[in-house]
């Protein structure tokens, strides 16, 4: 037994290449769920994947000047996020449209552009490794890339934290604090694209997201509290890319779908069987009232 558990758990982290991806894995996983959570309870779910979309552009450009390097693409990636968030951003102050319909825009023109820029100047392998990334191909440079932006987001998280609650339950009370609640909004939109950066050498620019969003969504079954739904989606997410890289050593399954069809599961679970708002929950709380009036009679 300690042998097959060893094999399956323990022996595949031998390789040099499966202890990064492990390591790149846990780092996006301690840095994305808390932003997917915010982005939840601020009602901005799909704008986080309009923002995964959004540095394909930046990451296409990277990689027609300088190949696969890592940094140049990011670097073009950050660029093209930021400038995609100032544009929905404007739009939508200009015009009166809401942003996410802005986002939504740009999301669509920022797609078509990377994959026809990737297009022209590389093959159907270099664009099918920036659209689901690979996750076993990190190397010493990325994981330090990716080690690095996940520390920042967590240190940028601690020091915004309480303005950022505030800001999503009460901006006019910020606003009266003498805080500017856009500075907030620019700077949690500026950490959300460093996030999706970090994870598109992982996950690809189409599954970033789901690292993000997929362990936030599943903690809400489970709990009500900030704190909880934080701590739950962490541990979602880290449970999620450790079992999906073993999951892909084992099985030969592709490393990025694996993880992220093992958040799912997850999500599809909680819905059925989660604590609260759950399909079982309701059945508990419709069942109540049924079988109050037997146990007074009795």
């Amino acid at each position: 037994m300690l042998a097959l558990l060893d094999a399956w758990l323990f022996a595949p982290f031998e390789y040099g290449f499966m202890r990064r991806a492990v390591v790149a894995g846990l780092a996006l996983s301690l840095a994305a769920p808390p932003l997917g959570v915010f982005l939840m309870l601020r009602g901005m779910s799909l704008i986080g994947d309009a923002m995964a979309h959004a540095i394909l552009p930046g990451v296409a450009l990277g990689f027609l000047f300088a190949g696969f390097s890592l940094p140049i693409m990011s670097l073009g990636g950050i660029l093209s996020g930021l400038l995609v968030a100032v544009l929905a951003g404007s739009v939508s102050q200009m015009t009166g449209h809401r942003e996410d319909s802005a986002m939504a825009s740009f999301f669509l023109i920022s797609l078509a552009a990377g994959v026809m820029l990737v297009s022209l100047g590389g093959s159907s392998v270099d664009l099918t490794h920036v659209l689901f990334g690979s996750i076993l191909a990190v190397d010493t440079t990325a994981l330090l890339l990716i080690a690095g932006i996940a520390s920042l987001i967590v240190l940028a998280l601690a020091v915004i934290f309480r303005a950022l609650v505030v800001e999503c339950l009460d901006p006019l009370f910020l606003r009266g604090q003498g805080v500017r609640g856009g500075v907030v909004h620019g700077v949690f939109l500026g950490l959300v694209v460093l996030n999706l950066t970090a994870g598109f050498q992982t996950l690809g620019t189409l599954m970033a997201v789901g690292l993000m969003m997929l362990p936030a969504t599943t903690a809400r079954f489970w709990s009500q509290r900030l704190e909880g739904l934080i701590a739950i989606a962490i541990g979602v997410a880290l449970v999620a890319s450790t079992g999906g890289l073993l999951l892909s050593y084992h099985l030969s399954l592709p490393s990025g779908p694996a993880i992220i069809l093992l958040a799912g599961v997850a999500y599809v679970l909680s819905a059925l069987f989660g604590r609260q708002h759950s399909l079982s929950a309701r059945w508990r709380r419709r069942a109540a009232p049924l079988n109050a009036p037997l146990s007074s009679n009795r």
